[in-house]
């Protein structure tokens, strides 16, 4: 490997680790929390040195945060989100964050992976739980899902970078890398129950989207299937508690 080959591959995995988020709230807390480590702080021009930007200008100088301006159409670009960025927003070198690719050099693991769950409060409430229970990491694709933003960040109370995130383009590529892995998909039609399965080294739960379930494509690739035993006819649960009954299997 060339040296340009190797500082592209060096630069690239570390702007895969940036995590950007926005709100003067939420960028107040991030900086405040020295355990989470700041790239970049973005302000637009049009914001006024006074209440929540006075704050957020002292925070960053006392850390030593580099700050860029930006006029406001450059800023919601970065953002991605106009309406709710309040001329703020801040980059985050995530050491949770990382590309699927690295799970194939782990021996074992226990993953929830996550299908077109749209819902950003789902996911941070998704994530805390697994943060607390028995689960390694989520495998979550960048395409057809909930970003990461200032609502994850609230849904999950401050468990967001405690737990390893896997992301990947298309989640079916990723299942199909991760040879050896029990793979399982939460099915009504399943005859096995969630507590009755003993665990192997490797083992994956996938969870799908919140009203249509998992897709064909991510079925195919599932090689059993689990029930979630219920009583009274209640047919289903919504997928953050289902997502907690995983994380704290035995």
């Amino acid at each position: 490997m060339n040296e340009d080959s190797k500082a592209y591959r060096e630069k690239k995995a570390f702007f895969e680790k940036i995590i950007t988020l926005y709100g003067r709230n939420v960028v107040i807390e991030m900086l405040q929390d020295k355990s989470i480590e700041i790239h970049k702080l973005h302000m637009a021009n049009s914001n006024k040195p006074d209440g929540a930007i006075k704050k957020i200008l002292l925070l960053a100088k006392e850390r030593g945060v580099a700050i860029t301006h930006h006029d406001k159409n450059a800023l919601s670009r970065i953002s991605k989100n106009a309406k709710q960025d309040q001329g703020v927003a801040i980059d985050i070198i995530s050491k949770s964050y990382a590309h699927a690719s690295e799970l194939q050099k782990l021996t074992s693991y226990r993953l929830i992976a996550l299908e077109g769950i749209h819902n950003p409060q789902n996911l941070g409430m998704i994530i805390r739980s697994c943060a607390a229970g028995n689960i390694d990491g989520i495998i979550l694709p960048k395409k057809n899902s909930a970003k990461i933003s200032p609502l994850v960040v609230k849904a999950s109370a401050g468990t967001l970078f405690k737990l390893p995130i896997y992301f990947c383009e298309k989640l079916e590529d990723t299942l199909r890398e991760l040879n050896g892995a029990d793979i399982y998909a939460l099915s009504l039609d399943a005859k096995e129950s969630l507590y009755d399965i003993q665990t192997s080294e490797k083992t994956i739960f996938v969870l799908g989207n919140e009203s249509e379930g998992i897709s064909p494509d991510v079925a195919k690739l599932c090689n059993k299937k689990l029930i979630i035993p219920m009583n009274r006819g209640v047919e289903s649960l919504n997928v953050a508690v289902t997502a907690a009954l995983l994380a704290f299997m035995k």
